[in-house]
């Protein structure tokens, strides 16, 4: 019998300890693929990030440009107009020049300044024109100057914000990777756990296991002990009725008789030890469950550190998304 019960509890042992492997290496498999994920996120955000201010910097440089140029353009103008008012200076001094040469009667000199008048004229016409142009132009260019101003502010306030983005995104990363080293100890004390608690049950249930063969072997020993004592009372009592007349030639068998009652007063302190031996069993068994409930609480603890853990990389992995 106790061989059968040792060949059970060793088939028994190994199932166990492929079960809990089993469930240790799902555990760290799931816990690695949120490590990955969130890792790949991170990565995802930053190259969004990256991506988003290498096209912002080329649309501030093409602005720059055209902002250059406008500058150009506005300089041009500023030396078409002081061209124009020295023109409008000297048409002004035209009629002055007119009367002089009037009180002076230099009539051909009249005529040719006469032409020369209408010849400006047109030409002050004409640069009018040129004028009127360049300021529709100039205004054109300030309203798009305007426009790429505003919009050169909106880029601004989206690189603060994107740079904001990015130092929440840092915090973040050391939030993760502290939570990476946390959830690198609590596996570790779990391995630690997990293995002290299969070494503890190990030891004792093969303590438990030794206690209970060998209580069953003096159990067995002084049952079969008690059964030949009373085939032996029995046997003696047979002979006592039968040879109640020959008193005198059984007192040898009275010797007998005495050294049996003599070793059933032996057995009853091994009975009163074998009920001790089995209050002791009870109290150990007793001290075994107890040890297993305190272990069950220490693991369930380290289970529900690990789904908080779990619930903060889900929070971490939605916060990083939103962010996106």
């Amino acid at each position: 019998m106790s061989e059968v019960k040792r060949r059970k509890a060793n088939i028994s042992k190994p199932n166990e300890d492929e079960q809990k492997k089993q469930v240790f290496k799902s555990t760290k498999s799931t816990r690695m693929d949120l490590q990955t994920v969130s890792s790949l996120l991170s990565l995802v955000a930053i190259l969004g990030l990256s991506w988003f201010l290498f096209q912002q910097s080329v649309q501030l440089a093409a602005v720059e440009k055209k902002y250059h140029i406008l500058k150009e353009e506005a300089v041009k103008f500023q030396d078409m107009e002081n061209k124009i008012n020295t023109i409008s200076e000297k048409c002004e001094m035209v009629p002055s020049l007119t009367k002089q040469l009037e009180d002076l009667n230099i009539i051909p000199q009249m005529k040719y300044l006469q032409k020369e008048i209408s010849i400006m004229q047109l030409r002050s016409s004409w640069l009018i024109q040129e004028e009127e142009e360049l300021q529709l132009n100039l205004t054109s260019l300030f309203d798009a100057v305007a426009k790429h101003e505003e919009k050169t502010k909106g880029i601004s306030i989206k690189i603060a914000d994107v740079k904001t983005d990015i130092r929440r995104i840092s915090g973040l990363q050391t939030d993760i990777s502290l939570l990476i080293e946390n959830l690198k100890i609590l596996e570790d004390k779990v391995n630690k756990i997990e293995k002290a608690i299969i070494q503890n049950i190990g030891d004792l249930l093969t303590s438990s296991i030794d206690r209970t063969t060998k209580l069953q072997n003096i159990a067995f020993e002084n049952t079969r002990e008690v059964k030949h004592i009373k085939a032996k009372s029995l046997e003696l009592k047979a002979d006592s009725t039968k040879q109640f007349n020959k008193l005198l030639e059984l007192e040898s068998d009275r010797a007998k008789v005495l050294t049996t009652v003599a070793f059933a007063n032996e057995l009853k302190p091994k009975v009163h030890n074998l009920k001790n031996d089995l209050a002791h069993l009870l109290l150990v068994l007793d001290e075994l469950t107890l040890r297993i409930g305190r272990l069950l609480g220490d693991l369930l603890k380290s289970q529900e550190e690990l789904a908080l853990l779990n619930k903060k990389l889900s929070n971490l992995s939605s916060i990083q998304t939103q962010i996106e």
